[in-house]
């Protein structure tokens, strides 16, 4: 079975702590090879997820959904991923910190 991009990402503001994301605030586009284009936005405590590149982002990724669902479960470590061209991310720094937040980790 085919991991789903679009529905994991549509799942996060129902798996992210309030208090986890109180006072953040950023913007990731997700280019899904095979599923399409996101925007994960993040103000006033809110996570919103929506279709399309929506605003400028903080950071975008670029991967397959085959990759990201690897990733996602621990089948993938994102350095060799990254390092192998299987994901691409404009500012690792930002993914880092909200990484764990977004159930990423």
């Amino acid at each position: 079975m085919q991991f789903d991009a679009k529905e994991f990402l549509f799942s996060l503001p129902g798996k992210v702590k309030p208090e986890a994301i109180d006072g953040l605030s950023t913007r990731f586009h997700f280019e899904i090879a095979d599923s399409g284009s996101y925007t994960v936005a993040l103000a006033d405590g809110k996570l919103e997820v929506s279709e399309g590149l929506n605003g400028e982002s903080s950071c975008t990724v670029k991967t397959s959904a085959e990759s990201l669902g690897k990733l996602i479960k621990g089948d993938l470590n994102p350095m060799m991923a990254m390092m192998t061209g299987k994901l691409k991310i404009s500012n690792p720094g930002e993914m880092m910190k909200y990484a764990k937040i977004f159930g990423l980790m």
